[in-house]
């Protein structure tokens, strides 16, 4: 495999590789298309998703070269004299571009004084020169520098993109993911496509025979290994508390994330509520999951008697909200577990 960071190495580089941000790349497609460009955006999203990629392309598709392009950090310049320097250098010409380009990520992290002298720049900067301002934290933003950028809210990808994204760039470098495992790195990712493919890279560094199983995805990434998950599913559907709250112990003892714990818990009740409503859904619902899993799904949301119902999806819903304010973490989730069993009964 490549020793290129994976993330660094599917970063698009045309406007057409973007995956996610139709919104964005429509206008800025739009606007380079009808000549408006203009002076200073924001690029506002969570981290991973794609802010300064697209300002790169951004910048390419008006014409400056990389002798023309500046990307700081405002997280590590973020002091009055970095701005000074840029509001110094602003003034020369581009060296071989129509424009100077000016990408600052992390800009929240200026200082005041820093944001003071950059308004001042942004208020009157000199017609070749273009800012693009990326952030993951735009209520840290002073107003006044808001109002003078075109404002673009990126969004985080979905589970299926993240699935998709996995799965490609797998393939890609020669390996193959179950489709529960890809689902698995997915949800780790947590809504980055960095974070996801730095996921991908560790699972298949410790991958022997390139294909990649679940089993191999928790090992490698200490995730909620998939009885324990399970556990707690056959416990709300059987009705037994004891099971429910021996297997949530074991998770503890075995230092998983509760949150982690329980949204797995979730899709996989998710799962079997929609194989119990809607049997239309079996085929899809197939290949989300392992055959293994898929077999105790059915079995548990086609008992006689259930406990896989929309009140106990709810209530482990509601847990979820509980858990970061919890003086012990994992207490929601077994409370959630005894309420949905006494409601049962």
């Amino acid at each position: 495999m490549s020793e290129i960071a994976l993330y660094r190495k599917y970063r698009p580089q045309k406007f057409k590789d973007v995956i996610g941000q139709d919104h964005v790349i429509q206008v800025l497609e739009g606007a380079i298309k009808l000549g408006n460009i203009a002076h200073a955006y924001l690029f506002a999203g969570s981290r991973g998703i794609g802010k300064t990629s697209i300002a790169r392309i951004f910048a390419r598709e008006i014409g400056t070269s990389d002798n023309d392009l500046y990307e700081i950090d405002a997280a590590s310049n973020r002091g009055i004299d970095d701005i000074r320097a840029i509001r110094d250098s602003v003034a020369t010409l581009p060296f071989e571009s129509p424009f100077k380009v000016y990408i600052v990520d992390e800009v929240h992290m200026l200082t005041k004084e820093a944001f003071n002298a950059l308004l001042k720049t942004l208020e009157e900067p000199p017609k070749h020169v273009i800012f693009i301002l990326a952030t993951t934290e735009t209520e840290k933003l002073p107003e006044t520098v808001v109002s003078r950028c075109q404002t673009f809210s990126f969004k985080k990808p979905n589970q299926q993109i993240l699935r998709d994204v996995v799965l490609s760039v797998a393939k890609k470098e020669g390996f193959t993911l179950e489709p529960s495992a890809a689902d698995l790195v997915a949800f780790l990712g947590d809504g980055s496509f960095r974070d996801t493919l730095g996921i991908v890279q560790k699972v298949v560094s410790a991958s022997k025979d390139k294909k990649i199983s679940i089993d191999e995805v928790e090992l490698v990434t200490g995730a909620p290994r998939r009885e324990m998950v399970n556990a707690i599913v056959e416990a709300i559907a059987e009705k037994n508390i004891e099971k429910g709250l021996i297997a949530v112990r074991k998770a503890s003892g075995a230092n998983i994330d509760p949150k982690t714990l329980l949204t797995l818990v979730v899709q996989k009740m998710r799962c079997a509520l929609h194989l119990k409503l809607a049997s239309g859904l079996e085929k899809e619902i197939a290949e989300e999951v392992s055959e293994e899993d898929m077999v105790l799904l059915k079995k548990l949301a086609t008992g006689p008697a259930t406990g896989i119902t929309s009140h106990a999806l709810a209530e482990l819903l509601s847990a979820y909200g509980s858990i970061g304010y919890s003086a012990v973490p994992e207490l929601p989730l077994e409370l959630a577990l005894v309420n949905i069993v006494q409601n049962a009964k």
